[in-house]
């Protein structure tokens, strides 16, 4: 097969932005030019590798194999040019993060801190529910992903950096709010709001309940944990959440952390990404400066309790 990188990295942009404008738009090229260097590609491969369904481009089985090869192609082409950089003494590229929501409490903060290192770095930062994360992880779309409950059926480099404790919170005024010494039975009855199916929080606290034998009774879920901790300060019922979702004095948002036996929920966040997959220099550099101010983020989410 007789095809260029640019016509790879071509269609790797068409498999992203899904249009043939779109991709066109990205590699700074017509529509025209776009539409032919991808035709031409098909007749390399000599299969069908997409089909444009309602306008939008659906990848065939074929499409999806070269998407992924034009990706780790070009994954590894960039790592290399920044490794070169470095011999050159220059630190610049592109670091690309998925994060599931509850992690964006603090990583924008630390990547805060590695932009001021290396103020040439370009930064992507997705914020998305768990599923979505995997969704990425499974296609290699970024450098590193962090969640806190990665998928056990992927093959996968994983390495725990932060404690994520969840903890039972009710609203300032619930008559529990202030009762020392609670048991899970205490709470029975009572009328809980938990994060989405499928969520890392709800994976945790559905374990742990059903380890404890203890069946919630479920008011609603919600998909945010805005959305949950002011349902929970509205007098609506109980939740499970993240330390990181609160602030330092939960009072503050209206809300109070139970002092229920079993709780807080041990939890973990973890930095993960395909085994075998060589990050690029940056990538490992975010990745060592995660590890390294872990430990100043602990006094933070400990103070919530």
């Amino acid at each position: 097969m007789n095809v260029t990188f640019r016509q790879l990295r071509l269609f790797l942009a068409l498999a992203e932005t899904g249009s043939v404008s779109g991709a066109a738009r990205a590699m700074h090229v017509t529509q025209p030019t776009a539409s032919m260097q991808l035709r031409e590609i098909s007749e390399a491969v000599g299969l069908p590798l997409y089909e444009v369904v309602a306008r939008r481009v659906h990848l065939t089985e074929a499409g999806l194999e070269l998407a992924r090869t034009a990706r780790r192609m070009a994954s590894e082409w960039d790592a290399f040019g920044q490794t070169i950089d470095g011999f050159k003494g220059l630190t610049r590229g592109r670091l690309k993060v998925a994060v599931v929501s509850t992690a964006k409490y603090f990583v924008p903060r630390l990547l805060g801190h590695f932009c001021g290192r290396h103020p040439e770095v370009e930064v992507a930062l997705e914020v998305l529910n768990r599923d979505g994360v995997v969704g990425r992880l499974r296609e290699n779309l970024d450098d590193l992903y962090i969640m806190s409950r990665p998928p056990a059926e992927l093959d996968l480099e994983d390495q725990v950096f932060l404690p994520n404790p969840l903890v039972l919170i009710a609203s300032t005024t619930h008559p529990l709010a202030r009762k020392p010494g609670l048991q899970l039975q205490d709470v029975r009855g009572t009328r809980f709001i938990l994060r989405e199916q499928g969520s890392g929080t709800r994976l945790a606290t559905d374990a742990h309940f059903r380890k404890q034998r203890f069946a919630p009774e479920l008011r609603m879920e919600l998909g945010s944990n805005e959305a949950v901790r002011e349902a929970v300060a509205g007098g609506l019922g109980l939740a499970v959440i993240s330390v990181h979702a609160l602030a330092p004095r939960p009072g503050t948002q209206g809300v109070a952390v139970l002092d229920v036996a079993g709780f807080p929920i041990a939890s973990q966040w973890h930095i993960v990404y395909p085994k075998g997959k060589r990050l690029t220099p940056i990538a490992e550099v975010f990745r060592q400066q995660l590890l390294a101010q872990a430990g100043q983020l602990v006094p933070q989410a400990q103070a919530s309790r």
